[in-house]
């Protein structure tokens, strides 16, 4: 398939018929669909995009498909399609089924099984356009090539009302939208699901076609902006013009962005950057607070660059919304009270998504962490109904203390309580679990805390929170995963 150019979409009863399907994509409007479907319109091909996490499955449009596929961006996701490929098949036997996306590649097997005739992860774009094409795609099921990006079709989505919000802390909410200024990363920590398919590398969206996507969801509603690349600043000179323009065209627009803490501290001199640009918050995958747990996943950063980090965006201004694997199998029952009161140190309980609290290391098919022989010793033959390695601890009381938090985040979540009571409630079992008695929360940070964080001591939070700090913003999607 060559490079699509414009033209309006095509209409003729000849054309292929495509539906593509997402099932979850972190409660965003999915830039999955909307990259592909432009591809496909302007080959010629009718396409109808079904995203059944805010929308029932379009029973008509898969009646008359010849082609459907599903994208596959992450492991809820693909947990999620598999169950839906029995309802598909059922409605229409005759249609070529594909996958596409991250953990597609990395399940090709298992999909095959399920009746894949296409399975691609990458950049995709131009294997499904062969493939509905009837030119004769690349056997190879992963793609790196450097696509000619065109701007995504966002057209016959649903609205973006209807997905997560950014809540602004103080009672506001304002609708998101959802774009991608680069795909894969360069780097190799070993547990990311990112390396088995691109390998250290990533490449980069055009500058323009960034800014015609974002333009077209500002122009649908959208006040705020989600970068979803796995680190923005891969390529932090394609990065930070991009954000400088968007603040230029549209200075009401905020947004936020994903990036390593070892970026963060590299590039610190634009920490400024962000703020004055409209960044609300930026997430970064710490995941351990342990060094010997950081050299094993190759992060890239120790547990004083974090702490260096959170203190440079208090400095700037700036929302630090870390991520944690808190249960891998070197974490003990102490280590978890150790990570519980770092967080409450540098004053990030409000910043911490509950769910943060109750991760468990995934282990899914071709990860580097197979490579460590404590790993190999501890997992079990790969589960494809999980989709995963599934691996025990050799402290039991580990395990039961992550199914004691999952289970309370998963209640507390679903009610009213707030971060902080969620946090105190994690604290109050991992002290159980402990073998003592622990003392009780009021919100904020650790008590004698200094303005920067850096206070030690033996116990847990007692002062209130600092009634100068601003309120903290937030996606409402509660996951990450």
């Amino acid at each position: 398939m060559k490079a699509p150019a414009g033209g309006p979409v095509g209409t003729n009863d000849s054309a292929p018929r495509v539906v593509l399907l997402s099932t979850y994509d972190l409660g965003r409007q999915p830039f999955g669909l909307a990259s592909p479907a432009a591809w496909l319109r302007r080959a010629g091909a009718l396409v109808a995009c079904n995203d059944l996490a805010v929308e029932p499955l379009n029973e008509e449009a898969l009646r008359g498909a010849d082609f459907v596929a599903f994208h596959l961006p992450m492991h809820t996701a693909t947990r999620l399609a598999a169950r839906e490929v029995g309802r598909v098949r059922a409605l229409n036997p005759r249609a070529r089924l594909g996958f596409f996306g991250l953990y597609a590649a990395m399940n090709e097997a298992y999909l095959r099984r399920l009746g894949a005739d296409l399975v691609v992860g990458g950049e995709f774009e131009r294997a499904l356009g062969d493939w509905v094409t009837g030119e004769a795609p690349s056997a190879d099921t992963i793609s790196l090539e450097r696509l000619p990006f065109v701007t995504p079709d966002r057209s016959g989505l649903p609205e973006l009302s209807r997905y997560a919000r950014v809540d602004l802390g103080d009672g506001r909410r304002m609708t998101v939208g959802h774009t991608e200024a680069s795909r894969g990363c360069k780097h190799m920590c070993r547990h990311c699901p990112i390396v088995p398919v691109y390998r250290g590398r990533f490449r980069v969206v055009p500058r323009a076609v960034v800014l015609a996507d974002i333009c077209q969801q500002i122009e649908a509603g959208a006040r705020h902006v989600t970068f979803g690349d796995p680190d923005f600043w891969n390529g932090i000179g394609h990065a930070i013009p991009i954000v400088r323009e968007l603040h230029r065209e549209f200075p009401d627009v905020t947004y936020d962005v994903t990036i390593k803490i070892e970026h963060l501290l590299q590039h610190a001199e634009h920490l400024a950057t962000l703020r004055e640009t409209g960044c609300l918050f930026v997430t970064s995958a710490v995941e351990s607070v342990e060094d010997r747990v950081l050299r094993l996943l190759e992060k890239g950063h120790t547990r004083a660059d974090f702490i260096e980090v959170a203190r440079r965006f208090r400095e700037v201004g700036l929302a630090l919304h870390p991520t944690f694997v808190a249960f891998t199998p070197w974490m003990s029952v102490q280590g978890y009270l150790d990570l519980l009161k770092e967080i409450s140190w540098l004053d990030l309980i409000e910043n911490l998504a509950p769910v943060q609290l109750a991760i468990r290391l995934l282990i899914p098919a071709g990860s580097r962490l197979l490579e460590l022989p404590d790993v190999r010793s501890l997992v079990g033959p790969f589960d494809e109904a999980a989709l995963c390695h599934p691996w025990v601890h050799p402290d039991r009381r580990v395990d039961a203390l992550h199914r004691e938090i999952e289970a309370m985040v998963r209640e507390a979540t679903a009610g009213d309580s707030s971060r902080v009571e969620i946090f105190e409630r994690a604290w109050q079992i991992a002290g159980r679990a402990a073998g003592g008695r622990v003392p009780g929360t009021r919100g904020g940070r650790a008590a004698g805390a200094t303005a920067d964080g850096e206070a030690r001591h033996a116990g847990f939070p007692h002062v209130a929170r600092d009634p100068k700090r601003p309120p903290v913003p937030f996606l409402t999607e509660p996951w990450y995963c």
